[in-house]
Formats: C-alpha cells, sequence, structure tokens
C-alpha cells in the first residue's frame, strides 16, 4: 500500500469512528461500482449519508472540503443512485451528502464533518 492509500484508509478509518461514536450503522466502506467509488456509506434510522471523506496531512493544498467541487458532486448523486437502485438496497425515507476532512498532522486525526454539504 503506498503514502496516499494508507493516508485515504487513516482517513477513512477516522470518519466511520466518528459515525459510529454518534449513533451511525456503517453500511458499505468503499463501495465500488463500474462508475466508481463511494467511500463511506452510514445509517441511522430512515436517512442514509454517502460521505465523502478528504484526508489531508497538511494545509498546503486546502482543507478537505475544498477538494469536493461541482463535477465531485455530480458523481457522488450519480454514484449514490446507483447504490440505491440495487435490488438489495434497503429503503430509505432521506439521503444526506457529508464531506468528511480529515486532517493527519501528527497525533490523533481530527475529523471535521460538514453535514448535508450539497
Amino acid at each position: 500500500m503506498d503514502l496516499r492509500s494508507e493516508r485515504g484508509a487513516a482517513g477513512e478509518d477516522a470518519a466511520a469512528a466518528w459515525y459510529t461514536a454518534r449513533g451511525f450503522g456503517i453500511v458499505a466502506r468503499n463501495w465500488r461500482c463500474r462508475a466508481g467509488e463511494l467511500d463511506l456509506v452510514v445509517s441511522r434510522g430512515s436517512l442514509i449519508v454517502i460521505c465523502e471523506v478528504k484526508a489531508r496531512s497538511g494545509t498546503a493544498f486546502g482543507g478537505g472540503f475544498e477538494a469536493v467541487g461541482w463535477r465531485k458532486q455530480r458523481k457522488l448523486r450519480q454514484l449514490a443512485e446507483l447504490l440505491l437502485e440495487r435490488p438489495d438496497a434497503p429503503s430509505f425515507a432521506s439521503v444526506r451528502f457529508d464531506v468528511a476532512s480529515v486532517a493527519l498532522a501528527g497525533g490523533a486525526p481530527e475529523v471535521e464533518v460538514f453535514q448535508d454539504a450539497f
């Protein structure tokens, strides 16, 4: 595993821990299909959350939230539709899109979740 993959996995672990500490269940991690990948899918009650995780080891390239532009947002919506259209997909009353910005600059990871980001 290369450094970028390790950083991404550490960020996803930290974001998953953030959600589970708040009563969410993990539906999927790194869900893949031909169209792409969703980092983290969690649920609580009738709410499903599609979370894009952006892990950074520094601030040179800005915060993780800033890296999710309109193209990425469109892609995440498309992937969420594909996930929820599957015959084996559970039914949810509402869908929310979050962005988790994870700072990995030494010490414990710092997770900032932008709920209902787009």
